[in-house]
């Protein structure tokens, strides 16, 4: 499948309604349930190589936040149900400059697609793991590795805000726009220091913020399970890293979002289009990179 035919198709896949609250859409608890379901739907939809609605689908054509991002010569290998899958928005087993024989480890790793990438890029002598809390969307990755015939990979069930993986036992993190779903990012992020090797790298595509948006947006529980409405601001993104205990932090914007690409993304079906122009620049896709301290305290 080109890149050109990754397109959303129209509607919303969140699995339910959550509760709102005054800077998220209800407890830790609901938010963790409606992403679960929503990205379950998408497991099922991408098992038929269907397109699945998801990460802020919903305007009918491309999706701003999932087009493009990988080319043709990494997807033609891959078994159609991972390219589909890939509901990111980055490329962050290119980005992350992976060495041969690295261990790496990719939070919220979906239908495998990075993962795969990453263990092509690590070579035979490299691991990659995948870490997802969706049964239907381990199912898939699975599927997909056996179809891609990988044999350094594995993938195992769990929350980003608490690894199933031992102290200092990784050398890079990746992340394809998923720390924006999680309601404890600072505790993901601790997790993500935990697990990495002194001087171990992390590296993670994820949707920024910008600028102050509308608190109607924050509480949307559609928006938060699309990639949105949980999205960091970027002053903020910093100083959690930092308060894990990483250093050398650099946020890098690989996509700016405009007022047109806010209406793809089903922004102004969920709140009116008066809501447009107050987003038109305000978030964008983002390679986030950071260093854990070759002697960490």
């Amino acid at each position: 499948m080109s890149k050109h035919e990754r397109e959303t198709s129209g509607g919303s896949c969140c699995g339910g309604t959550v509760g709102a609250q005054a800077d998220r859409p209800g407890t830790a608890e609901e938010i963790h349930g409606a992403v679960r379901a929503r990205y379950a739907r998408a497991a099922r939809e991408a098992a038929g190589n269907a397109l699945p609605s998801c990460c802020g689908g919903g305007g009918g054509g491309a999706n701003p936040i999932t087009s493009d991002l990988y080319s043709d010569a990494e997807t033609e290998t891959l078994p159609a149900g991972a390219v589909v899958a890939s509901l990111g928005c980055g490329n962050p087993a290119l980005l992350a400059e992976l060495r041969e024989g690295e261990t790496v480890l990719d939070l919220g790793s979906g239908g495998g697609i990075d993962v795969l990438l990453s263990a092509r890029r690590v070579g035979p002598t490299g691991r990659a793991y995948g870490i997802d809390m969706t049964d239907e969307m381990l199912e898939l990755a699975r599927e997909n590795q056996r179809k891609a015939g990988v044999e350094n990979v594995e993938f195992r069930k769990g929350e980003i805000e608490s690894l199933p993986l031992d102290d200092a036992s990784i050398d890079v993190i990746i992340s394809n726009c998923v720390i924006n779903l999680s309601p404890d990012k600072q505790r993901v992020l601790s997790e993500a220091f935990r697990v990495l090797k002194p001087g171990g790298r992390f590296a993670v595509s994820d949707i920024v913020v910008r600028r102050e948006i509308p608190a109607a947006i924050r509480r949307d529980g559609e928006l938060w399970c699309g990639c949105v409405a949980g999205a960091l601001e970027e002053e903020t993104y910093r100083r959690h890293l930092e308060q894990a205990g990483f250093e050398d932090v650099t946020i890098t914007p690989t996509r700016i979002y405009t007022r047109e690409d806010a209406k793809a993304i089903a922004i102004s079906k969920s709140l009116g289009n008066q809501v447009l122009d107050t987003v038109d620049g305000a978030f964008m896709s983002a390679f986030v990179r950071a260093s854990k301290p070759l002697d960490p305290r």
